[in-house]
């Protein structure tokens, strides 16, 4: 259909948006066109389109199988597939199986019906050509960039995502996952397969190889995989193993070649392609447009080769997006290129050498001109923001051309070639800007200093006419350059000055014909070749002829009724002279015009001429007329391009079509005969197209009918009925509602505009090709108008849809929609009003029905009109509008005295109370002040306050609505430091913020106030150990010494139950009074450290001292802490002032331990067993012995009397290594003396556990023995059975009672301490008052029951035995009533005899009390039986203690075998 053509550029972004046939038939995706182009190795040719997508075409591929290498699909981000016959341009089937954007596409190259697709929510989607059927998988969430299937095996697919993820997927297995190949850091953007279907040929190179198991390669088939992403690498995977096996960094290159443009961002596109045949040789793109050819048998630097070397400006300026291969049937391989630069090349595998380029257009093609001097030049000027030059007529490139972008950065809109200079090329762009390239030279271009405050449409060079035109005989150009744009005006720059002011031709105009009144905007202009006259259009449809250099008015052509879009004057040379006057128009109508002006140019008449007629009249688009040019080989042939699609050939003189030209996709927008082929003709539109077309070979003569004519003719008649229907309509009162008046008329324009913008406005010219996703679009081609009925902007359209504001005059603006007639009436009253004496009859301007003409009399009609108008607003409840009006009229206050009333106040009001006086706008801002407090806008309130200094009203309205922060930033910054409100303001915030539990901010406010004490206890409140160590060292801080201390050590103790004794002990060194705690401390992490503890397991320790370690067993535990502390701490017997030991037992005697009880954990325990160990060592430090004994007595208990047998047993240990608790120290030689009873009888307490443990370890020792030399037999019912209740670790006790031993060593200690009788009295005594208690808390339990009736017979008869009576006889005989009594008396008079017996005893038996002193007679006995060393005195007496004391039925049992 056409001969040469410049494609639109292929989209950005995209991992397969290009693939060639065998046949040489590359098919590239621009826009939402899929273009098909002939390549060969010398040349190519566009020879067709694929044209049904809705969206951007984001990928497309070629079935590669024999008899079907015609058949091709495509994807777009409009979610549909689609399959093309290639040889028909048909639309074969559409798939529309995905939801979202569809990302990547691939015909396989194993099964010819096989197509997969991915979409950007990770579907991957199968579809088989021969049925039809579509099958989905989901194998990751991601977004997918690319996609391939293997060229070995039918079912195997790669799938590459934007966060570097590769998926190796079984489509035969419903999309299962067989590999994740992970290695990538950013987005994959390209895949490919290796053309071997095996391993072997990369194997051979295990120093390449990352991952490689040494295995043959033969064990698992697999294929290579090569891939690159966004982090600058490549790599090879195995798709066998599933790993990487080679990884290649791109190389960083130079930049070579031209320059480009600096405000194009650019990013990298990693492309891989592997050529058929090559297994070892890979191709990829690199940074900034270069091509490497990757050799994968070799290293290093000799790994890669660059493409187009041999000569510079081979290589893209740009990155390069794909690439696909093709071997021709001359058996040479090519490879096709496309890149961001928007040119698509052609490479010679073998040689790696640019064999053509092909030039793409990423914009509409706005204009396009041919040189009057250089031959076949071409200039077009394009929406991508640069200018193409094209030497069409060269034979050895059939595309040279070249880009100028320097200078330009907008959309090219208009271009001129200097009639006589060549290579001088001027231009105009969608900014505004003029400039002029030369463009045989690398200079920039020159830009004109004069900016066109909107698009320019048409550039002409012309006469210099005044002020220009008066310096032109000393030198000055014999040539202007005329610039028309949408602002209406019409600029003449000097080409040799473009730095100075350009003037406005309507300056000459108006001065020249003596113009007063407006002129219409100025759409387009044309000199006539012999530069005489100029000819203009305008937005109106005007035509206005002018004489040159005067600019005088010749003639107005008004024909045309809409915007002028084109004006073209018809050539002088060879051609008849009554020819040379011909002036050919169009406009946004459809018809075309030809006027003969020769009689007027030849004979200018005195006054301007009105011509209403034609010369000739083209009738045939169906849209408007966007552009237009006279053949130059033919007489009054003309051709011109329409919104319509088509380009229309004409002889003029017999208003006859002479051919048709459809090869575009939408509207043309330009057009230019060839210079030197009569029977060609180039144009461009809204494609990105520029297409080269012959006249006599096209199909069509005329344009086709479509459905605009249709609705245009109807409109017509539409029009006409509405306007019959309106003269028929009358009113009442004269008045007619607005909608009668015209309005379907411009209801049908709106309708009509509607549908072109929709069509012009999908797509943006310069970036919809830049990115998957097209944006928005940025500017259209509408010619010559800046009205909103014209733009070109979706925004404009949106407001045109929007609800039009409220009128201020709507009464006095509803009488301009009256029916015609009364209209032109008013204009009749109007002037009688104006130019007469004395005004109409019953005509008031601005009252009654002439309301209003008050806008166009005087200022009282004005007044009387205002008023009417308040009358309606008021009714309508319109109050805002009266407030305006009344403002308008001068009535200030009382526009703010409704407006407070109504509450409607607002900052433009407030604004102009000042002029009203101080009084009145001090009474409006507290007004808004009240207003802005029911609308919850408090900060705004109280700024209002402070313009009229009332700032103690601001900060009170500020804190009443708790807006404490503001109001003490407002208090400070207004009022002295020492203002009673900042401490008030204070207070009550941090008592909000610690009400809120906000501890910390509230700690500030206290600290800002002077309550450094409550700030303190605020922060502790959070209870935890960062909070409690700030609150402490505020309180120090502050000189709070008490609350400081007491804060410290409730830090120190959480630290301590952490197990953290450096933080503890660093907690309490901040202050010198607590050392007594922190020597505490340390005996406690001492006594942790060296005592066994089962719970240091679930707990363990935080941080500890390099001293907490156990030291020699001869040396004692007192003994290191006394050490410990004079080394450490500086704390002895000769310490003196706050580290003296009286003045540290003192303050030490104030910490209160609470009762030893089997619930406190053992870690409590040790911390209070601490607490009296360091007041024994103070009390050592004194020379005290009897406190020092007692407080070690007490040492031992805490863990005794706690249920610790093994603690305690080890801390006897620690203390006495010696087992003598009158030896407190060898070291430093310290001997206990006590000559006082208690003290005394401390001692020998304690002595007697110290022994008593010690008997429990030879005892087990003894045990351990003699069950290894003598198993027990295997139902075991020695003494131990009964002597279990007895021991104080039961299950101890249990295990070693057993079979004498023949052997057991001598006792190493005084047994006889054990046997005190005073204590075996005691005990037995308080065993008997616990049975007495236990058996009368029984009776009173089944007494309240028997009470309450919840006893039956069956629970009765369980608890009698449980009753005290001496035989059953006794107890059946009785009543139960009666058995009661004797038994409660019976158990009460023991109790009291006990009690008596208890009572005789010596306080210090009492005190300080024995081990269970027949527990240690039945151990001494069972021991005596293989010990000699029990002496016979001792067994005797143990004998006589269990005679007398050993009452209790289970220890009576235990102790028969030792008793005759």
């Amino acid at each position: 259909m056409h001969e040469r053509s410049l494609p639109a550029s292929p989209n950005w972004y995209c991992s397969r948006c290009s693939d060639v046939n065998e046949s040489g038939l590359l098919g590239v995706g621009a826009k939402n066109i899929i273009f098909l182009i002939d390549v060969s190795a010398s040349s190519c040719r566009v020879t067709g389109e694929l044209v049904g997508h809705k969206d951007l075409v984001s990928g497309f591929s070629f079935c590669q199988h024999a008899g079907q290498s015609h058949l091709c699909v495509s994807s777009s981000n409009d979610g549909t597939i689609r399959f093309w016959d290639s040889d028909n341009r048909t639309l074969i089937k559409e798939h529309a199986a995905h939801q979202n954007s569809v990302t990547a596409v691939h015909w396989s190259p194993v099964d010819k019906n096989l197509v997969v697709s991915g979409d950007e929510k990770g579907i991957v989607v199968c579809h088989w050509y021969n049925t039809g059927d579509t099958a989905s998988f989901f194998p990751e969430p991601r977004t997918i960039f690319c996609l391939t299937c293997s060229p070995h095996t039918w079912s195997l697919v790669a799938v590459g995502y934007k966060d570097g993820m590769i998926v190796l997927i079984d489509v035969s297995k419903k999309g299962e996952v067989m590999h994740r190949l992970r290695g990538h850091e950013d987005e994959i953007h390209s895949l490919a397969w290796s053309p071997s279907a095996s391993e072997d040929v990369l194997y051979s190179r295990p120093e390449d190889m990352e991952a490689t198991s040494g295995a043959s390669a033969g064990d698992e088939k697999g294929c290579y995989l090569a891939s690159g992403s966004k982090d600058q690498t490549m790599r090879i995977w195995s798709s066998a193993k599933g790993k990487s096996v080679m990884t290649m960094k791109l190389p960083y290159l130079k930049k070579r070649g031209s320059a480009v443009d600096p405000g194009v961002k650019e990013r990298l596109w990693l492309h891989v392609h592997w050529p058929k045949g090559r297994p070892t040789q890979l191709v990829s793109s690199c940074f900034g447009g270069e091509m490497v050819m990757w050799d994968l048998t070799r290293t290093g630097k000799q790994r890669w080769t660059l493409f187009g070397t041999s000569s510079e400006g081979q290589n893209h300026n740009r990155i390069v997006f794909n690439m696909s291969s093709v071997r021709m049937q001359d058996d040479r391989e090519l490879l096709i290129s496309t890149s961001m630069d928007r040119e698509m090349k052609c490479w010679d595998l073998a040689s790696l050498d640019c064999c053509w380029t092909l030039p793409t257009l990423g914009g509409f093609v706005y204009a396009l001109a041919f040189s009057p001097v250089g031959a076949g030049c071409l200039a077009l000027g394009v929406g991508d923001n640069m200018i193409r030059v094209w030497n069409t007529l060269t034979t050895q490139n059939q595309y040279d051309t070249r880009s100028f972008w320097q200078g330009i950065k907008s959309k090219v809109t208009a271009l001129a070639w200097h009639p006589q200079k060549e290579g001088s090329l001027s231009f105009g762009t969608d900014d505004g800007k003029v400039g002029i390239y030369e463009v045989f030279s690398n200079r920039p271009p020159q830009i004109s200093s004069s900016y066109h405050r909107k698009t320019v449409y048409t550039l002409a060079w012309g006469p210099p006419v005044p002020p220009m035109s008066f310096g032109a005989a000393s030198g000055k150009p014999s040539f202007s350059l005329y610039s028309c744009a949408g602002e209406g005006i019409i600029l003449q720059h000097d080409p040799s000055k473009l730095s100075g002011d350009a003037s406005d031709v309507d300056k000459l105009i108006r001065d020249t014909n003596n113009i007063k009144h407006k002129l219409s905007p100025h759409t387009d202009l044309s000199w006539k070749p012999d530069g005489k006259v100029v000819a203009i259009g305008n937005e109106d449809g005007c035509i206005e002829v002018y004489e040159a250099p005067s600019l005088r008015l010749l003639c107005s052509i008004q024909q045309h009724h809409k915007i002028i879009n084109a004006l073209r004057w018809h050539h002088d040379h060879n051609s008849p002279p009554e020819l040379h006057c011909l002036l050919a128009s169009g406009s946004s109508n459809a018809t075309v015009y030809v006027h003969d002006l020769r009689s007027i140019i030849e004979n200018p008449p005195e006054s301007p001429v009105v011509l209403t007629e034609p010369y000739r009249r083209l009738t045939g688009h169906t849209s408007k007329i966007t552009g237009m040019a006279w053949s130059p080989h033919h007489e009054a042939r003309l051709v011109t391009v329409s919104y319509d699609g088509t380009a229309q050939v004409w002889d003029v003189l017999q208003e006859a079509s002479v051919s048709n030209y459809r090869g575009h996709v939408g509207y043309l927008l330009c057009v230019d005969w060839s210079p030197d082929d009569p029977d060609v003709i180039w144009t461009g539109g809204k494609d990105f197209t520029l297409q080269e077309w012959k006249v006599s070979k096209q199909e069509f003569t005329k344009p086709p009918k479509g459905k605009k004519m249709v609705d245009l003719k109807e409109k017509m008649k539409t029009n006409s009925k509405q306007k019959k229907k309106n003269k028929k309509t009358s009113w009442a009162g004269g008045a007619a509602p607005p909608e009668t008046n015209g309005e379907p008329v411009r209801g049908g324009e709106k309708v009509v505009t509607g549908q072109e913008m929709s069509g012009e406005d999908e797509e943006d010219e310069v970036s919809s090709t830049n990115s998957p996703v097209p944006p928005s679009a940025t500017f259209e081609m509408q010619r010559k108008s800046f009205s909103a009925v014209k733009s070109k902007d979706k925004p404009d359209l949106n407001l045109l849809k929007k609800k039009k504001p409220r009128s201020m005059l709507p009464l006095s603006t509803s009488m301009d929609h009256r029916p015609k007639e009364d209209l032109l009436q008013d204009c009749i009253t109007l002037a009688s009003v104006k130019h007469s004496a004395a005004p109409p009859p019953r005509c008031v301007p601005g009252q009654g029905e002439h309301i209003h003409l008050g806008l166009f009399s005087d200022r009282q009609a004005l007044y009387r009109m205002f008023e009417a108008e308040e009358e309606g607003h008021v009714e309508a409840g319109h109050f805002d509008t009266v407030v305006y009006l009344r403002l308008w009229s001068g009535d200030l206050e009382g526009a703010l005295q409704l407006a407070t009333e109504r509450g409607e106040l607002s900052d433009h009001l407030l604004s102009i109370a000042p002029m009203a006086g101080f009084e009145v706008w001090s009474r409006t801002v507290e007004a808004f002040v009240k207003q802005l407090c029911l609308q919850e806008q408090y900060l705004k309130a109280a700024s209002h306050l402070l313009s009229i200094n009332k700032l103690y009203e601001a900060v009170d309205l500020l804190r009443s609505h708790k807006l404490y922060r503001e109001a003490i930033a407002l208090v400070k910054a207004r009022l002295p430091a020492e203002e009673p409100v900042l401490k008030e303001l204070y207070t009550c915030w941090a008592a909000t913020l610690e009400k809120d539990g906000h501890f910390s901010a509230a700690a500030k406010c206290y600290l800002a106030a002077g309550a450094s004490f409550d700030a303190a206890k605020v922060i502790a409140r959070k209870n935890d150990v960062p909070s409690l160590r700030t609150a402490a060292g505020l309180a120090r801080i502050s000189g709070e010494v008490a609350l400081a201390q007491s804060l410290a050590l409730r830090c120190a103790k959480d630290l301590v139950t952490a197990q953290d004794w450096i933080g503890a002990q660093e907690v309490l060194s901040s202050q010198e009074s607590l050392l007594v705690h922190r020597l505490h401390l340390c005996v406690a992490e001492l006594m942790t450290e060296m005592l066994p503890d089962s719970q240091a397991a679930s707990q363990p320790c935080v941080s500890s001292h390099p001293w907490a370690s156990p030291g020699e067993p001869h040396i004692s535990i007192q003994d290191q802490v006394r050490d410990l502390w004079e080394k450490k701490f500086g704390v002895s017997q000769n310490s003196e002032g706050h580290r003296s030991a009286e003045a540290l037992l003192q303050e030490l005697k104030s910490v209160e331990s609470p009762t030893p009880t089997a619930n406190i954990p053992l870690r409590q325990v040790q911390l209070y067993s601490s607490l009296h160990l360091t007041r024994a060592v103070l009390s050592w430090l004194l020379d005290d012995d009897g406190q020092l004994i007692k407080e070690l007595w007490q040492t031992v208990a805490w863990l005794r009397d706690a249920g610790h047998f093994h603690v305690s047993a080890e801390l006897c240990r620690l203390l006495f290594p010696d087992n003598d608790v009158s030896v407190c120290s060898r070291k430093h030689s310290k001997i206990l003396h006590h000559t006082e009873e208690q003290p005394e009888a401390a001692a020998k307490s304690l002595q007697a556990f110290v022994h008593y443990h010690h008997l429990y370890k030879q005892w087990w020792s003894n045990s351990i023995q003699t069950r290894s030399r003598h198993p027990p037999p295997a139902a075991d019912s020695g003494p131990g059975d009964e002597a279990e209740g007895k021991a104080v670790n039961g299950d101890a006790a249990e295990e070693s009672l057993g079979p004498a031993a023949q052997s057991c060593d001598e006792l190493d200690f005084d047994a006889s301490v054990l046997l005190s009788e005073h204590h075996a009295a005691c005990q037995a005594t308080q065993r008997s008052v616990s049975e007495i208690q236990e058996r009368l808390a029984a009776m009173v339990l089944k007494h309240s029951r028997v009470q309450g009736g919840q006893l039956d017979s069956g629970e009765k008869e369980a608890d009698a035995p449980t009753q005290i009576s001496t035989t059953r006889e006794t107890a059946d005989s009785q009543g139960p009533e009666e058995q009661q009594e004797e038994n409660l008396f019976s158990l009460s008079t023991k109790m009291s005899e006990h009690q008596k017996q208890l009572a005789d005893l010596p306080d210090t038996v009492k005190m300080f009390p024995h081990p269970d002193v027949v527990e240690c007679c039945l151990v001494l006995l069972h021991l005596s039986k293989s010990s000699p060393s029990v002496s016979e005195s001792l067994q005797q007496k143990a004998k006589d203690l269990l005679r007398k004391y050993g009452t209790n039925a289970s220890v009576f049992k235990a102790s028969q075998q030792f008793l005759p």
